[in-house]
């Protein structure tokens, strides 16, 4: 069931497609790095993403992560990965040559510092792909369910991508994952060449089908994208901001200067506000979709006591 329910939502957006079900993001990363590369074969097997992107923590997800100082521990990284400048439409087209099987964007850069992508370098980046025979794959980890006040990230520039990872809010805290795959692209898996222990466990597709289910009757979307208004809107009251960022539930506030984002993250958390310092001047507010004018106001009243 829960299966149906992910390929119509992902099929509506971006035409019809299977799934594989996995225990996290980064599996999901792994899975489709996998594909990637069997659909591209021997010589034609380099995934391009983006520098200041993060796709996981196993290995083959940490090499697509374009942050070089988190490679630095385990170094050497695997090969076949390739940077860009992320937004950069010259930057991506300057790094496709015939080695090249697939494209791995997400369409904000989470912890990258809530970066959104534009609307037209999604646009571009799909036209290159098409035009080329290279795979899009978007990583929707942290956008999708909604997160943006779309059901998927990708789908606020109106493009269909041929790969789809997803997970975190998919189980609602349960821990599960999935690789979205067009047919034709999931069709050069075989028998044996991808699995995993717990793929599809009976415990976390049922947690998934719930939330899933919850979401659609909620109209999710619609409700991310009322409270994200409310949100920023107060935030932008507040002294200390000077920008907010991002879409939907998934913000960054970027703060002045003299403050460093860490160390107010600290101090928030203190006094009940959980926000994370996503850089040194920016924090990230990724709250639940259940949220209420009334914690609305308790959260922005904290950053104003606190700033």
């Amino acid at each position: 069931m829960v299966d149906k329910l992910l390929s119509e939502a992902c099929g509506e957006a971006a035409g019809y497609g299977q799934v594989f079900f996995c225990n996290s993001g980064a599996e999901a990363n792994e899975a489709g790095i996998k594909l990637a590369r069997k659909f591209g074969g021997r010589g034609k097997h380099v995934v391009v993403s983006a520098l200041g992107s993060f796709h996981g923590r196993t290995l083959a997800a940490l090499a697509a992560t374009g942050q070089p100082e988190k490679h630095e521990p385990f170094a050497p990284m695997p090969e076949g990965f390739r940077h860009v400048v992320f937004n950069d439409i010259a930057s991506l087209e300057s790094a496709l040559d015939e080695t090249v099987t697939a494209v791995l964007l997400e369409t904000i850069q989470g912890e990258g510092g809530v970066v959104p992508a534009s609307v037209e370098y999604l646009q571009a980046a799909r036209k290159m792909c098409t035009d080329r025979g290279i795979l899009l794959m978007i990583d929707e980890v942290q956008t999708g369910f909604a997160r943006t006040g779309e059901w998927f990230g990708f789908e606020h520039a109106n493009i269909k991508p041929d790969v789809v990872m997803l997970a975190k809010a998919m189980g609602n805290g349960m821990p599960i994952g999935a690789l979205w795959a067009s047919q034709q692209v999931a069709s050069v898996f075989k028998p044996g060449d991808h699995g995993s222990t717990y793929s599809g466990t009976a415990l976390a597709t049922a947690a998934a089908r719930a939330t899933m289910q919850l979401m659609i009757d909620m109209n999710a979307p619609e409700v991310v994208q009322q409270k994200s208004d409310e949100l920023t809107a107060k935030l932008r009251t507040i002294g200390g901001v000077v920008d907010v960022r991002g879409r939907g539930l998934l913000l960054a506030a970027e703060l002045k200067r003299e403050f460093d984002a860490k160390k107010v993250a600290s101090q928030l958390l203190e006094l009940g506000l959980v926000v994370n310092g996503v850089t040194s001047h920016a924090l990230r507010l990724a709250p639940p979709f259940n949220l209420s004018s009334e914690e609305i106001d308790e959260a922005v009243a904290i950053m104003k006591q606190v700033l």
